[in-house]
């Protein structure tokens, strides 16, 4: 080692604490607070896009038109295989949009979060998942976001929060459990006081909310839970589900499936859908399932996020817009922030992948 002088060498140190200190923004916001967002969905995540195509699918026009709706904040999806190649290194073209996502939401007044959606080792719908059997994913998944606070850290706080990972599915919820203490404790080690969003086991429900354990006395987390109940409203048709072939009607509020016509529902739907017979579906029938996420933040004082909710527009229309305003009355009616499923698409979205909107809709989730 050369024996450079002690003033060389303090030089050097200042000029690198005085770099460090001009790559932070500047805070807007006195604290993170969120209410009104939506998820920048099928761009960063769940999306064969790349190049040209993904750059052109959100844009700093998306973030304004987002913000002039009165949103304030949004929940950005990743997943591993667009952000990081096998080998762990940053993919390049996926960070530098996730960095221009945060300027154009900073440009907007928008909070973010940044959600780290699907692992290479873990899909919440794959029979199987590594990261709950093979500790070298679970330290992969450390790693990741030791990586992505050395690419984030920069932005303020109040602004940019992190989503630990969307719908973990393990069979036992201690599996999980462990690993969010194992992540926070990493995290910790980086950035003591960035918001960490944390939801609970069996892909974020609202019943599982009781089996989840959160880092005693850390007032920087926000609870997470995602709704999409009933689901045989929420996914009529849905292509991907068990229910994808379901002719029958659905309605809400009321009777989800009306009595007088079970019988000409086939009796292998019968079957599949004998738990919904009779069942009526309503604002607070809707409120009571959520009651375990409710309790919980009501004990701990933490924020408490609604990250995901929406109705597929295979539905019938105005069942679903019904089921909107409920739900956007639970949330108001009990301090409970949100972001719909989602902003861009032609399934659930506010607007569609030709982005034209669908404002009856906007209107309610901005509850109009």
């Amino acid at each position: 080692m050369k024996n450079y002088p002690l003033i060389f060498l303090f030089l050097i140190t200042i000029f690198a604490c005085e770099q460090q200190k001009s790559d932070q923004v500047e805070p807007k916001f006195d604290r993170f607070e969120i209410k009104r967002g939506t998820n920048l969905s099928h761009w960063l995540s769940q999306s064969s896009k790349r190049g040209n195509e993904r750059e052109a699918y959100i844009t700093r026009d998306d973030f304004e038109y987002i913000s002039e709706l009165g949103f304030d904040h949004v929940r950005i999806p990743i997943d591993e295989e667009q952000m990081w190649n096998e080998a762990g290194d940053r993919e390049s073209a996926a960070f530098l949009l996730l960095d221009s996502a945060l300027n154009w939401a900073y440009d907007n007044n928008l909070r973010a979060i940044v959600d780290l959606h699907i692992l290479r080792s873990h899909h919440f719908n794959a029979e199987e998942k590594p990261l709950w059997t093979d500790t070298t994913e679970q330290e992969q998944f450390i790693d990741l976001w030791r990586d992505l606070s050395a690419a984030l850290n920069k932005w303020p706080e109040t602004m940019v929060a992190y989503e630990l990972m969307n719908e973990p599915v393990a069979d036992d919820p201690e599996l999980w459990n462990n690993l969010v203490a194992r992540a926070v404790t990493a995290i910790r080690e980086l950035e003591p006081t960035r918001k960490i969003v944390i939801g609970s086991n069996r892909f974020q429900s609202a019943h599982t909310f009781d089996e989840l354990k959160i880092p005693e006395a850390d007032t920087n987390v926000v609870l997470s839970y995602h709704f999409y109940e009933p689901f045989l409203l929420t996914h009529y048709q849905a292509s991907w589900t068990f229910l994808k072939d379901y002719q029958g009607p659905v309605q809400y509020p009321g009777e989800l499936i009306p009595t007088d016509v079970w019988g000409d529902i086939s009796a292998d739907y019968q079957q599949r859908l004998s738990n919904l017979k009779d069942k009526t579906y309503d604002k607070e029938m809707l409120k009571s399932m959520m009651a375990k996420p409710l309790n919980k933040a009501k004990n701990t004082g933490l924020i408490l996020f609604c990250g995901e909710f929406g109705v597929i527009d295979n539905a019938p229309r105005e069942d679903m817009l019904n089921w909107y305003r409920d739900m956007i009355a639970v949330f108001d009616e009990n301090n409970v922030a949100y972001a719909n499923w989602d902003y861009k698409s032609n399934n659930f979205g506010l607007v569609n992948t030709e982005g034209e909107p669908d404002q009856e809709l906007i209107d309610i989730v901005l509850g109009k």
